[in-house]
Order: structure tokens, then sequence, then C-alpha cells
């Protein structure tokens, strides 16, 4: 555990991921598989919640169409979950125990962004309703030459557009396929959530169980913004 390599530094800007870190959306894009996969008389395959969690819904779709047999359908998944989707939210935007108090913090002394694998209309749009669109300078989204998470793109492009170096960035993610992203990127990496088992934990500097979490928000009040 490299749990110094956070509490013991002042981070020089602050890029966070959106679905199950700011806002409480993972349980949407669950759900959103899940009725995806009834409405075209589907069975989830075994494990695929977990394979799928943090994926890009582009990649997604081809994902529950190759794990069913169903190649033929990858554009009608792929379209039916991020519709679905973004209903789901539409009906309950909430954001992540801790996240509106630790972003509110940050923003009066470093530049905010957003890394998000979901499209731009949607993480701007959980984002607003939620009140927390305006505390970021930039929302960067897998989109044009921007790859998605795993790879480094998304976390590289808003630490330049945040002005700072990578390594001077914190990325705050709950997902290994985010936090895989960000450290490629060279961003300091906080894990949201509880810390795996075996190498995988080593993934995250510092793992906490939420936003809210006692000792992660004294560190914000005294290094933040030093």
């Amino acid at each position: 555990m490299t749990a110094h390599r956070i509490l013991s530094w002042s981070p020089s800007a602050l890029v966070f991921d959106c679905d199950g870190t700011l806002m409480d959306t993972e349980r949407h894009w669950q759900e959103a598989r899940n009725a995806t996969f009834r409405a075209f008389s589907l069975t989830p395959p075994a494990g695929f919640a977990d394979r799928a969690k943090g994926m890009h819904y582009t990649e997604c779709g081809p994902l529950m169409a190759e794990e069913t047999g169903k190649p033929d359908l990858v554009e009608d998944l792929t379209d039916t979950l991020l519709d679905t989707f973004g209903t789901l939210v539409d009906q309950d935007p909430a954001t992540m125990p801790g996240a509106a108090a630790l972003v509110r913090l940050a923003a009066r002394h470093l530049p905010l962004a957003v890394a998000s694998n979901c499209p731009r209309e949607v993480v701007e749009s959980c984002l607003d309703r939620a009140g927390l669109l305006g505390f970021f300078g930039h929302v960067v989204v897998a989109e044009g030459d921007v790859r998605p998470k795993p790879e480094p793109d998304v976390y590289r492009v808003a630490a330049r557009l945040c002005a700072v170096p990578p390594g001077e960035a914190l990325a705050v993610e709950d997902s290994l396929t985010g936090m895989e992203s960000a450290r490629r990127a060279g961003l300091r990496v906080l894990g949201v959530g509880a810390s795996p088992s075996g190498p995988a934990a080593g993934k995250a500097d510092l793992w906490v169980a939420s936003l809210a979490d006692g000792e992660l928000l004294s560190w914000a009040r005294t290094r933040i913004g030093e």
C-alpha cells in the first residue's frame, strides 16, 4: 500500500471519474444492461457485470453480443443500452456519498476535470442535474482521437487541460479499468470502494470506502490549496 503518496502530498489538480465516483450511476448501467438483455430475451452470462464495469458502452454492446452468441445484434444492443441508461439517469440523478462536498472544497483551490467513458451529453447532463457541472473546468470523454479507458488518453488530456504535469494530478476512480487508465497516464490514483485482494489493490495508491471517508476529508482540508 502506498497511502503516503496521497496523504503526505498536495496535488495541483483533481480529475474525477463520473460513473460510480461522482454520480451514483453504476447501478443505472447495471440495470440498463439487465434490461437490454431482457429486451432481446437474452440471459446475462455469469460474471458479466464485473467484466462490464467501467467499460465504454460502445465496447459493452459488442461484448453483450459476443458472449450471448448474437453477433447480428451488436448495433441494436448498443443503442438500447445507451437509451435505457439515459432514461434511468433522467429519472434518478444522485451523487455518491461525499462527492459533492469534496468537489466543492477542492474547486476553491484547484483546477478540476472529469475523465469519463460515458458520452459527453450524458456526463454533462448528470453533473448539471446534480448541481456540480459548474465546478469543473473541463469534461474529457472518449471521442474523436481520445480513446476510452483503460487507454490513458482521457486522463492525459485532462491533466493537460488543467495545465499540470500528470504526476501532479490526482485521479479519483472507482473502477479498475479507470485506475489502469489513470496510472498509465502518470497520475496518482485514489481508489473509491472496497480494496480488492491481490495485485489489483496496487492499481490505487490509496483506497477509501467512499468520498465521505473522514481521513480523506481531513487530508483534503489540510493539503488541498497548500
